[in-house]
Formats: structure tokens, C-alpha cells, sequence
């Protein structure tokens, strides 16, 4: 089993900051990509920003600019830096990491999902 857990998540005022965090853990055997999405209500869940293993990221149009990604490898978690944050942003950002398990089986396993409400 592999599991994610996120945190960050808050409300914070149009302008503001947050900073997101995703930590991995169970029967790891390597982890590849790692991502960030977020689906806003009666939306499509849509990717935000990816980051591989070697560190390249790509970054959704709506985001270039004000939000970047990174990891920690040696700690198994990918992090999200949001600044100028729009009322657009809100919604609920969830975690994903493509890792194989100890079984050397591929899959991609998901985080349990953070909201982000920006807000006067």
C-alpha cells in the first residue's frame, strides 16, 4: 500500500499565498512523476503542475508565473507554491504520484484532496 497525505490547504484572501505539501509513504519501490490537480465543483478535474523525477516541471497555462512545484526526493514529497492567488483557484487540489510498489507494479495513487478557498 501507498499512501499520500496532504496539507495547506486553507482560506486566504485574493493576492495572498499558500503553500501545499504532499508527503508519500508505504511499499515504495520508486516514485516517477509526482503532480498536483484540482477540480472545482461541476468541473472536470484538470491538471495545475507536474514535476518528473529529474525535476522538469510543466505547469498549466492558468497557473505560469504564480504557482510553482517541487520535491523532495530523499523525503518522497512534492510541494506547491501558490502566490497571487485568484478567486478562480478555488478549489479542491488533490496530490498524485506515479510510483511502483515493492511489487515493481506501476500505478498512479492520489492524495485525499486539500480545498483552497480564496476569498475577500
Amino acid at each position: 500500500q501507498v499512501q499520500l497525505v496532504e496539507s495547506g490547504g486553507g482560506l486566504v484572501q485574493p493576492g495572498g499565498s499558500l503553500r501545499l505539501s504532499c508527503a508519500a509513504s508505504g511499499s515504495i519501490f520508486s516514485i516517477n512523476d509526482m503532480g498536483w490537480y484540482h477540480q472545482a465543483p461541476g468541473k472536470q478535474r484538470e491538471l495545475v503542475a507536474l514535476i518528473t523525477r529529474g525535476g522538469r516541471t510543466n505547469y498549466a497555462d492558468s497557473v505560469k508565473g504564480r504557482f510553482t512545484i517541487s520535491r523532495d526526493n530523499a523525503k518522497n514529497t512534492v510541494y506547491l507554491q501558490m502566490n497571487s492567488l485568484k478567486p478562480e483557484d478555488t478549489a479542491v487540489y488533490y496530490c498524485n504520484v506515479r510510483a511502483r510498489n515493492t511489487f515493481r507494479d506501476e500505478y498512479d495513487y492520489w492524495g485525499q484532496g486539500t480545498q483552497v478557498t480564496v476569498s475577500s
